[in-house]
């Protein structure tokens, strides 16, 4: 996998993002947001993980924290989705977690509490993806 792959990869997600807020518009729960995503990104070839436990290791043991993470898209970019007003570095900071925890170049952060999704949606990335080749 190269920088050009997943940033195309994060392009195609973007894109259902754009498409799934187009349809519904914002104002519904989260969860409604995630299955349409899901949908929309297989009905596009991707594979895609819905509510993956998010493994914690701690001390040499596996603690049981019940992380789950809404979607990761073909085993790289994790995507966080919200219906929120505002964006928190909290936000941000689970976001970034995830990638850790999993190892994965990139996260995405899309509010679906908004009139842009392309304004308010925050691509993520970490030392994983600057590493990768060009």
């Amino acid at each position: 996998m190269t920088k050009k792959d997943v940033t195309q990869l994060s392009y195609e997600i973007t894109g259902c993002a754009i498409k799934v807020h187009t349809e519904l518009g914002p104002g519904l729960l989260e969860s409604v947001y995630q299955k349409c995503m899901k949908y929309e990104l297989e009905r596009r070839g991707y594979r895609v993980n819905q509510q993956l436990i998010v493994p914690v290791y701690y001390d040499g043991m596996t603690i049981d924290a019940q992380l789950r993470l809404d979607l990761l898209v073909e085993d790289t970019i994790v995507v966080e989705l919200k219906t929120v007003e505002y964006i928190l570095p909290v936000h941000e900071a689970q976001l970034y977690t995830y990638m850790k925890l999993l190892k994965k170049p990139q996260g995405l952060l899309i509010n679906f509490y908004t009139d842009n999704i392309t304004k308010s949606l925050r691509p993520l990335v970490n030392e994983i993806f600057k590493n990768l080749p060009e």
